[in-house]
């Protein structure tokens, strides 16, 4: 779109279904690599990446060409049919429905970054669902129990 400035950077949140950990670091910076891929074919840059073996954290820069859901739904649908194509889990891989989004300003960028970096030293100290949680309240986003990322279930 000619004469079009937007500064727009989003933190996506989301996680395999039932939060089951499938996702090994064997393959997760090929994941990773994929995803950025989906990112950058959309048009939008991918600023980080990073995650758990149950879960992954993506900050990107959007362009307003596309709705963030639907970018979405190619990043987990894409992944999704690779990670089978791949052969990377036995039995079927899938995304848990809907994900968590929320903006930043280009002075919280590099906060952001650590972060999504650092996620195998946050989680020693916090679990999934109280990170999630506390996104949800420090955005003051408003939210149902009943679709809130479910745990994991035996």
């Amino acid at each position: 779109m000619a004469n079009t400035y937007t500064q727009i950077y989003i933190q996506t949140v989301f996680t395999v279904q039932n939060r089951i950990s499938l996702i090994k670091p064997q393959w997760s910076d090929d994941l990773y690599k994929y995803m950025t891929g989906i990112v950058q074919n959309n048009g939008h840059k991918l600023i980080a990446i990073g995650g758990m073996p149950d879960h992954i954290h993506l900050f990107i820069g959007m362009k307003p060409n596309q709705s963030l859901s639907d970018l979405m739904q190619d990043v987990k649908g894409d992944s999704s049919k690779w990670i089978h194509e791949k052969g990377l889990v036995q039995g079927k891989f899938e995304w848990q429905a809907g994900f968590g989004g929320f903006s930043y300003s280009i002075s919280q960028i590099d906060a952001v970054v650590k972060y999504i970096n650092n996620q195998k030293t946050h989680h020693q100290k916090k679990t999934f669902i109280q990170e999630y949680m506390e996104f949800l309240e420090k955005f003051k986003v408003p939210f149902d129990e009943r679709y809130i990322f479910k745990p994991i279930e035996y």
